[in-house]
């Protein structure tokens, strides 16, 4: 798998888009609809209308890369349908494509040091 940059976000475009689109298609879909700049470096994730399928959508500093994934058995745990995007962390992306429930993915505590007396 194509893992996305540690440093730059990952977000979901909530909405379903037209699984057609391809490269150009859904950057086109990004600047416009999301505002958003899909040579930034940004992983775009796109849902399917049934919600088995996901496109991402990443630039790797040469060219727009473009990653596809069918489940065979299920669907893909999604946030609700609104407009706009909602960003994920790099553990939460991993669970989705995994076909997993990301949303139970909790950030990391970092437990603080004790104090010196």
């Amino acid at each position: 798998m194509i893992v996305p940059g540690q440093r730059m976000p990952i977000v979901i475009a909530t909405r379903p888009v037209d699984f057609r689109r391809g490269h150009d298609g859904l950057a086109a879909t990004v600047q416009n609809e999301l505002g958003l700049d899909p040579h930034s470096g940004l992983t775009v994730v796109f849902r399917s209308k049934r919600g088995d399928r996901v496109k991402i959508l990443v630039w790797d500093g040469t060219g727009l890369v473009l990653t596809y994934k069918r489940l065979d058995q299920g669907r893909f745990s999604w946030p609700p349908v609104r407009d706009g995007v909602m960003q994920l962390s790099r553990a939460q992306f991993e669970a989705l494509f995994e076909g997993l429930n990301w949303q139970r993915v909790q950030p990391r505590r970092v437990p603080k040091p004790a104090a010196a007396n």
